[in-house]
């Protein structure tokens, strides 16, 4: 077997974080309970929110403690159980960290479905970025036939499944995109309506002549000059679920002058909903509506997805860093061997 490897966090970043405030640990194998079950890691997701759990700051979550094991969701395998409820060679999902084995009790993993679809797609697609799409759109976003839905970072895993419900919703997709490469696989891929590249110049002007009956909903993954350029074009009645503020998480993107007070006046003038959410407080009511949706339209491709996978629980630190940049094109997934 593997030999147990583990990602810390070594010190609270300032900024974006850098390879310094992780570090790589090795050691034995965690000892196994009665009642526990050995899982061995086969994919790690990295995702923006565990940028907010570096930070000893509130949230709806617990920091993460220096020298404690980084926060993630894993696809694993079992490779020795002590509970009648899995079996060894058993896929499972859980909340286990960016490490290579752990020993948990089953209450904390949940079985992965391995027929239609690959089993990673449970930590995208058709997982947690997959759920906090659908549960925006359904909840809070409502698109309508004929109506236009934006969505920032229209490339990743969450924009990307947004525009797409959109689409099938009978709505007007635009997504907003780093780069020529990522705009046009979000037109030509993902089937989106129209793609405005935030990295060119004039995104206020070329956002507008995309939504020429403004915008109905807007999907928030990024906030800063986005939501600045989205905000003037925002329709009556608009409906704005607040997924992501990236833009934000390390602390170097200055405010726009007055952008809080114009927001504030844009809400009352035009009766915005603008609402944040945690995707978990949704799923009592829609998980399984979305698994059962979602599953065989990502199995026919009328869902499509992308990931973008690096080797190597040793690689994780550098690939989360690059993903906070944008360096990624899809879901972010570390493979472990």
């Amino acid at each position: 077997m593997d030999p147990y490897r583990q990602v810390v966090l070594a010190a609270r970043p300032k900024g974006l974080p850098r390879a310094g405030d992780f570090r790589l640990e090795t050691g034995p194998l965690p000892e196994l309970l009665e009642g526990q079950v050995l899982v061995a890691t086969k994919f790690l997701s990295l995702d923006p929110y565990m940028r907010g759990r570096m930070n000893d700051a509130e949230s709806y979550a617990p920091p993460v403690n220096v020298g404690g094991v980084m926060e993630g969701e894993v696809v694993a395998e079992v490779v020795c159980s002590r509970h009648p409820s899995f079996s060894r060679g058993e896929l499972v999902r859980g909340r286990i960290g960016w490490r290579t084995h752990a020993a948990v009790a089953p209450r904390d993993l949940q079985s992965v479905e391995t027929g239609l679809n690959p089993p990673e797609t449970s930590l995208g697609v058709l997982g947690m970025p997959g759920f906090a799409a659908y549960a925006g759109l359904q909840a809070i976003g409502q698109p309508k036939p004929g109506e236009t839905v934006v969505v920032s970072s229209a490339a990743g895993a969450v924009g990307s499944m947004v525009g797409q419900l959109a689409r099938l919703a009978g709505a007007r997709a635009v997504g907003v995109a780093g780069g020529a490469a990522k705009c046009a696989y979000v037109r030509h891929e993902f089937g989106f309506d129209a793609v405005v590249d935030h990295k060119a110049r004039g995104l206020s002007k070329a956002l507008a002549a995309a939504c020429p009956d403004g915008v109905d909903v807007y999907f928030e993954n990024v906030g800063g000059p986005i939501w600045n350029a989205v905000l003037p074009l925002l329709n009556r009645y608009a409906r704005i679920p607040v997924c992501g503020l990236i833009a934000y998480y390390n602390g170097d993107a200055p405010a726009e002058p007055n952008s809080v007070a114009e927001t504030m006046l844009a809400t009352l003038r035009r009766s915005l909903l603008i609402r944040g959410f945690i995707n978990t407080e949704f799923a009592p009511q829609l998980y399984r509506a979305f698994l059962a949706e979602m599953t065989p339209l990502v199995h026919s491709g009328r869902i499509r997805y992308r990931e973008h996978v690096v080797d190597g629980l040793e690689a994780a630190p550098q690939a989360f860093i690059g993903m906070l940049q944008g360096h990624n094109f899809g879901k972010t997934l570390v493979r472990i061997s």
